[in-house]
């Protein structure tokens, strides 16, 4: 389990610097970018951090719900074996 541990941070430390290396090749676009007004810039960079949060927030309810329903399937399969345990010994009183 720690070496799957291991190769998650690996993967994560990846993306992480994948999205930082986006966000600053998009800040220097938009910084050199002389045809584009402040204010527009202004409202393009607003809206890639909104869509991001959004993103995030997607990911997380998705792991949520997944990690809910192995749950879910965690405690009907004890119920199942609990309940053929006592079938089987049950039969042999």
């Amino acid at each position: 389990m720690n070496y799957e541990r291991n190769d998650n941070a690996l993967i994560l430390l990846m993306n992480f610097a994948g999205v930082a290396v986006a966000y600053g090749l998009l800040a220097v676009s938009l910084w050199l970018s002389t045809d584009v007004p402040l204010a527009t810039k202004g409202y393009w960079g607003i809206g890639i951090m909104l869509l991001t949060l959004s993103l995030i927030n997607v990911v997380k309810y998705r792991f949520d719900s997944r990690s809910t329903e192995d749950r879910i399937r965690k405690i009907e399969e004890a119920k199942n074996e609990k309940i053929l345990e006592e079938f089987v010994s049950d039969e042999k009183r």
